[in-house]
């Protein structure tokens, strides 16, 4: 995946920001910022298709987290507010 600019808060708030990343025990887990949709993946390119599905074809919304990124099932939603701040 290239490197790009960071997404715009205008363009965030249109546009799910998906975290694809390693959970503790090393599966793969893609989650949107707000906490409504993610899943566990059995590789890199699995999550990287689902989060790109996800978000209409949009790379420059997906981030690639180098730390622990946890699926997290029963968390709140995040206001759209929030995002821009």
């Amino acid at each position: 995946m290239r490197h790009a600019e960071p997404p715009s808060p205008s363009f965030c708030s249109k546009t799910p920001l998906f975290l694809i990343g390693r959970d503790r025990l090393g599966n793969w887990v893609v989650r949107d910022v707000q906490g409504l949709r993610g899943g566990l993946f059995v590789g890199r390119t699995e999550a990287l298709k689902y989060a790109l599905f996800e978000n209409g074809n949009r790379p420059q919304a997906v981030i690639m987290v180098p730390g622990i990124v946890e699926l997290d099932l029963s968390a709140t939603p995040l206001p759209a507010a929030g995002l821009a701040a």
